[in-house]
C-alpha cells in the first residue's frame, strides 16, 4: 500500500478532507470539468441555487440532472455533450474562467481533485460516505460488484466495515435480503 493511501479512510472527516483537497483550478483538475461534473451532497443543492439567485426548483430544472448510483437517485450538473456522447464538460465550466460556481460547487467536486497522488482515494471516500448506503441492499449489492470488478478501496470501505453484521452481508449478498 502506498503512503498517499494511508492519508483517506472511510472516517477521515470532511474538514480534514477538504484541506487534503484544496482548492485548485489546474489543468489536471479543471479536465473532469470537461468531461463530466460532481455529485451533489446535501446542502449543495440550496447554496447553489442562493448563489445563484435562483430557486432551488429553477436550478433544479435549469442546471441539473438525475442520476443513479449504486441504487441512489442523485443530482449532477448537466453536461454538455456532443453529438449522442455519454460524456460532456459540465454546465458550469467555462474554458476562461474555469467553474464558475467554484465557491459553491458540489461536494464531490471540493473532494476530487486529480493533481494529488491520492486523488483516486478522494473520489472513494466520497463514494462509501455520500452515495452506498448500508441500509439498501442493493447499494450494498451493487458496491460489492464495484468491488468485485477491481474498484478501488480505501481502509474502513471493505464490504465487511460497510455491512459488519456477517450474516446480514451474507443474506445481501445471496438475495435472501432483497429490500
Amino acid at each position: 500500500m502506498k503512503k498517499s493511501e494511508n492519508l483517506i479512510t472511510k472516517n477521515t472527516p470532511l474538514k480534514e478532507v477538504l484541506n487534503l483537497a484544496a482548492p485548485c483550478r489546474c489543468e489536471s483538475c479543471n479536465h473532469g470539468c470537461r468531461i463530466g461534473s460532481g455529485k451533489l451532497a446535501a446542502g449543495d443543492l440550496k447554496n447553489i441555487a442562493k448563489f445563484l439567485k435562483i430557486t432551488e426548483e429553477g436550478l433544479k430544472q435549469r442546471y441539473m440532472e438525475e442520476i443513479e448510483l449504486f441504487n441512489k437517485k442523485l443530482l449532477k450538473p448537466r453536461l454538455l455533450r456532443k453529438s449522442g456522447r455519454n460524456y460532456g464538460q459540465c454546465v458550469f465550466y467555462d474554458e476562461k474562467q474555469g467553474c464558475t460556481i467554484h465557491e459553491v460547487k458540489p461536494l464531490e467536486c471540493k473532494t476530487s481533485i486529480q493533481c494529488k497522488d491520492y486523488g483516486e482515494e478522494l473520489s472513494v471516500w466520497f463514494m462509501v460516505n455520500f452515495i452506498i448506503d448500508a441500509n439498501d441492499p442493493e447499494s450494498v449489492r451493487q458496491y460489492a460488484q464495484y468491488l468485485k470488478t477491481g474498484g478501488k478501496v480505501i481502509t474502513g470501505a471493505e464490504l465487511e466495515n460497510i455491512v459488519p453484521n456477517n450474516e446480514r452481508l451474507r443474506k445481501i449478498l445471496e438475495y435472501e435480503i432483497l429490500k
